[in-house]
């Protein structure tokens, strides 16, 4: 059905919800995506390393991966979570792992200076699984249909979905534009190096405490 619409199909959408309910997807959809993560933290440091150009199928990846798993929690994926928490269980410990693999990706990841063609660069399956895998996105998937749905209409989760997926879009690359920017600050290959640990190291600790938390929240 999303698929379908035209852009003067949305541009009548939009008409018909109030200027409140707009800015409220706005602001929800940019506190979410620009606010750091896993994703964010794997943007900045690849494309340090590796330039805009390089990074932008992971970034394509994940905003295409956060908005079908927008989708499918917003038309009836989160009844069969609610139904079987488990589920949401095993996808934040396979999500850790997951980001314990991407933090070591960035963590032997060589500057591009250094011309090493063997340097793994994350692509846009990482993205899309990354987001998949991500409980950050899986929250804000949950919070924002829950938000933004209506009882008798689809109407404003169908705008949302399509604020979000211009807001990820254009927050993630704002991140691998900030992070080109960096490799001119840190200019010599030691100071990408220190910076590639610091990012990386950052992921895993997210990872390990995205178990600890498994384990201890009820």
């Amino acid at each position: 059905m999303i698929v379908t619409l035209s852009y003067i199909d949305i541009y009548k959408l939009i008409v018909k919800m109030s200027l409140a309910i707009i800015l409220s997807m706005f602001v929800f959809s940019l506190s979410m995506s620009i606010s750091p993560g896993p994703v964010n933290i794997t943007i900045l440091s690849t494309s340090l390393n590796h330039g805009f150009i390089k990074t932008f199928p992971f970034i394509s990846g994940a905003t295409i991966g956060f908005v079908l798993l927008l989708i499918s929690v917003g038309f009836g994926f989160s009844k069969i979570i609610n139904t079987y928490p488990i589920i949401f269980s095993l996808l934040e410990f396979l999500g850790a792992f997951f980001i314990i693999y991407i933090g070591y990706k960035i963590l032997s990841s060589k500057p591009e200076i250094e011309v090493n063609h063997n340097s793994s660069i994350p692509n846009f399956i990482d993205g899309f699984l990354l987001q998949w895998l991500n409980p950050k996105a899986w929250i804000a998937c949950a919070s924002g249909t829950a938000l933004f749905s209506a009882q008798n209409t689809n109407t404003p989760l169908i705008v949302f979905i399509c604020i979000y997926f211009l807001i990820c879009y254009l927050s993630l690359a704002i991140w691998g534009a900030l992070g080109e920017k960096l490799s001119i600050a840190l200019s010599n290959s030691k100071r990408i190096l220190l910076f590639n640990r610091l990012m990386g190291f950052s992921l895993i600790f997210i990872s390990i405490y995205m178990i600890f938390n498994i384990f201890t929240v009820k």
